[in-house]
Formats: C-alpha cells, sequence, structure tokens
C-alpha cells in the first residue's frame, strides 16, 4: 500500500510530486536500491550517532516513544526516524527533538532525489535515505530509527551494528509480504540482528523465541528476551523491572492501555543492553509519564471536530488496524460499557482484514459508523458496515469523519465513549480535523 503526503509548503510539494513520479507507487523490499541510492550520496548511514533499532509488528512506535523520552530526560539531544506521518511528512524525520523544518526537508529531498534517476527508489526508500543524510549532519547523541515493513528486507536495515536493536509484539500484518506463519515473520523481524549488537526481545511463544535464536545467532547477535535475561510485572500504580544489573520500579507509563507498561519496560531492557550512551533511572521515569505517542488510545481535546459531540462525551483515537493491535485496545475499552453508551468509528485499508478487528472491538460498543480512508484504497464503507452486521453488531456507513459523529450524538443518549479507529491514515485525517497535528 503507497504512502500519501501533501505539503502546505511549495518547495515541500515539488519533491513530493518528483517523489511520486519516480518512484514504483507501492511498496518495495530489498536492499539494493537503498544501497545504491546512499552509495552515491556518500554512504551517510555510517556517519550517525548511535542507533536505537527498533522492529515489531505492533508497540515498535511506543517503544521508540519511550527511547526518546527517556534520552531527551537525560539532557541528551536525539534524532528520531518513523513512520508513518499523520498530518505532516516532516513527522517522519524529527532532528534533536524537533520536526524537521520545511526548508531542510525540501532541500534534502531535492538531493536525494537527484542521485535517485534510474533506480526505482520507493517512496520510503527515498524517505530513508533523506532521514539518513539529515542524521548524518545534524549531531546528536543517538538516533532511534524504527523498521518500515518486517526488517530483514526493510531499507532501514543497510545501517551498520547499532548499539542496540528491538523487538516489540509480533502479529500478523503485511501479510502480502511477511506470510501468514508467525515463525517466518519472527525470522524477518530478527534479520535486524547484527554481530556484536545486543538484540533486546520480548517474551513469545517457544516456537517463535526458538525461530528469533536461530536468526540472531547465525549473525551473531546476543538475544536478551523478556522472561530470560529481562522481566517487568506491572500493578496499578507502578511497573517493575529487573535484569542483571538490579532491579528498578517505576510509575506506570502515561500512554493508556496495559501494553504499554510492556513497551515502556521492552525500551528500559534496550537503554540498560546497551553501552552507547548513559540513561538513569531518574530519566526513565520521566520517560514513563512523559513519552507522547499520537494516534495510539489518545483522548482527543477540545476541537472542531469533537465539538460535534456533547460536552461530556469522551472521543479517543487509535490506529489499531490489526488484531493484535486492536486486542489491548479492547483492554482499555473494557470499562467503558458500564460509563455509558459506547460507539466505534472505523475504517480500514483494503489490504488489511477487517473480520478479526470487528471481533475485537466490535463488542465494546453499542453503534459502529464505518468511513472510508481517504486517499488510499480501503474497504468500501458499505461493505464494511454489512461485515458488521454480519457478526451481530449495530453497524451504519458514513462518508466521513464528521458525519460519523454526526450520526453518534444523535443516536446515543447521555455523555457517551467514542473510538476512531482502523488505520493511521485515518488517524492523520482525524487529528487534522481537529487542529491537533502533532508538534
Amino acid at each position: 500500500m503507497p504512502d500519501h503526503a501533501r505539503s502546505d509548503h511549495p518547495a515541500v510539494q515539488a519533491q513530493l510530486d518528483r517523489l511520486w513520479s519516480l518512484s514504483p507507487g507501492a511498496d518495495v523490499l530489498g536492499l539494493e536500491r537503498i544501497t545504491t541510492l546512499l552509495g552515491r550520496l556518500g554512504n551517510p548511514q555510517h556517519h550517525l550517532p548511535p542507533v536505537f533499532h527498533v522492529a515489531g509488528t505492533n508497540g515498535k512506535g511506543s517503544t521508540c516513544a519511550f527511547l526518546r523520552a527517556a534520552i531527551e530526560a537525560s539532557s541528551q539531544s536525539v534524532h528520531v526516524y518513523s513512520s508513518p506521518h499523520l498530518v505532516r511528512f516532516n513527522e517522519r524525520i524529527r532532528l534533536n527533538g524537533r520536526l524537521i523544518e520545511d526548508d531542510a526537508l525540501a532541500a534534502v529531498l531535492d538531493e536525494v532525489l537527484g542521485h535517485a534517476e534510474g533506480i526505482g527508489a520507493s517512496f520510503f526508500e527515498v524517505t530513508t535515505a533523506a532521514a539518513f543524510l539529515s542524521f548524518a549532519r545534524n549531531p546528536a547523541s543517538a538516533a532511534i530509527i524504527e523498521v518500515g515493513l518486517g526488517g530483514r528486507l526493510d531499507a532501514t536495515n543497510i545501517l551498520p551494528p547499532p548499539a542496540v536493536c528491538g523487538i516489540a509484539a509480533l502479529g500478523i500484518d503485511h501479510e502480502a509480504f511477511l506470510g501468514r506463519k508467525l515463525t517466518g515473520i519472527a525470522r524477518e523481524k530478527a534479520g535486524i540482528a547484527k554481530r556484536g549488537t545486543p538484540l533486546v526481545t520480548m517474551d513469545y511463544a517457544r516456537p517463535l523465541r526458538d525461530a528469533i535464536a536461530e536468526v540472531a545467532a547465525a549473525a551473531g547477535a546476543p538475544v536478551f528476551a523478556r522472561g530470560q535475561a529481562w522481566s517487568s510485572a506491572s500493578t496499578r500504580s507502578a511497573i517493575s523491572y529487573r535484569d542483571e544489573h538490579g532491579q528498578l520500579t517505576l510509575p506506570r507509563p502515561s500512554l493508556p492501555g496495559g501494553h504499554q507498561s510492556r513497551n515502556l519496560a521492552l525500551a528500559i531492557a534496550m537503554l540498560r543492553h546497551q553501552q552507547a550512551i548513559d540513561v538513569t533511572q531518574e530519566a526513565l521515569e520521566q520517560a514513563a509519564t512523559g513519552a507522547r505517542w499520537p494516534a495510539r488510545m489518545q483522548r482527543l481535546g477540545q476541537g472542531p471536530l469533537t465539538a460535534i459531540l456533547s460536552a461530556a462525551t469522551q472521543c479517543w483515537l487509535d490506529g489499531a488496524h490489526n488484531p493484535s493491535a486492536a486486542t489491548p485496545v479492547a483492554r482499555a475499552m473494557a470499562g467503558w460499557r458500564s460509563a455509558g453508551p459506547t460507539a466505534l468509528v472505523l475504517g480500514m485499508l483494503a489490504n488489511k482484514e477487517a473480520k478479526p478487528v470487528l471481533e475485537k472491538l466490535g463488542p465494546m460498543v453499542d453503534l459502529i459508523v464505518t468511513v472510508p480512508v481517504p486517499d488510499h484504497a480501503c474497504h468500501a464503507p458499505e461493505a464494511l458496515a454489512e461485515q458488521a452486521r454480519i457478526l451481530g453488531m449495530t453497524a451504519i456507513s458514513a462518508n466521513d469523519p464528521t458525519e460519523a459523529l454526526k450520526v453518534i450524538d444523535a443516536r446515543l443518549d447521555g455523555p457517551a465513549h467514542v473510538l476512531i479507529a482502523g488505520s493511521l491514515y485515518l488517524a492523520g485525517q482525524v487529528l487534522a480535523a481537529n487542529d491537533e497535528a502533532p508538534q
């Protein structure tokens, strides 16, 4: 599924138009094109600060957010490369804590595209090259780099050995590229392993654990797995973390959802199993309460979109688009039913299987309103609503989130809880409409 990007800045938009004219317009895996492109640019990937490389089906973005918060809380600067963006393309490249400026973004895209002729580099490969070039030219204490798709053949895997690698939660997603077997997916994610670089992982079922261990051993990477090299446990008020260096007690993360405690613990384990930078316990505590990651169980504030709903109604946003992402979201919604009526606004890309997500989120709500995902091939709203009705759920379709919230406000009595979910691209539209673009 190709990415889409628009910019209000004319120079940035001109480069995005160039990118679309040069790229194949679809996801492409493999390291040949990125190797050639970076070679023409002087191999900036060899001139980055210590790198934290993070893969996973779900949770890798939150893990990166905790890493960033911890490093910045220790008064050190950090670059971040993540995807996709929600509202502005600039969100993909963060330099020393700030989104890349439009003028700098236009210039670096122009430079990369000037070297990309004849390569057939994809949207993501050009963006990756632009990020690496920007990172190499701006000093920082560290760089956090999120894998785009898979791991072994992802463009970010052109990196030389980083300070540490991490793998977050595993699940089935991007089946056209990674298949439907979890062991195969685990192998692809473990493909980021590098000789001598610590590979820090969550705890997985035995077959997945063995698959990761086999790939890591072939690469010469030591594995530090949850439940073996480190452990964590959560209470209502705290998270307890333990490894060979000792035990920590930290506040529960401010990001909603029990799964965020596990993502925080993974970030802690990555920081404590690398030697490139020092991060204090105080910084880890600040990271727990200070990390922000938009569109992951984010409660929307007052804005043009939420103004449609009654003042007492809570509106939440999450990008959950597969069953493994929907599971913790459903847990977070579990208490809503006792607090009043509930509704789900759902829009999903055509290459995502809707039924498993509906089976997770549908039982949590009284009403489902389906919407399209703008500028992307997506499930037709009425067809998506029909899938929900076949599952015994009350569902109708709408043209966009604005209309969906009007329908919900008219049909639900009293204070309600509303979740908008199904796609990060839809989440971006919602944030833009509510004047809450990430900063």
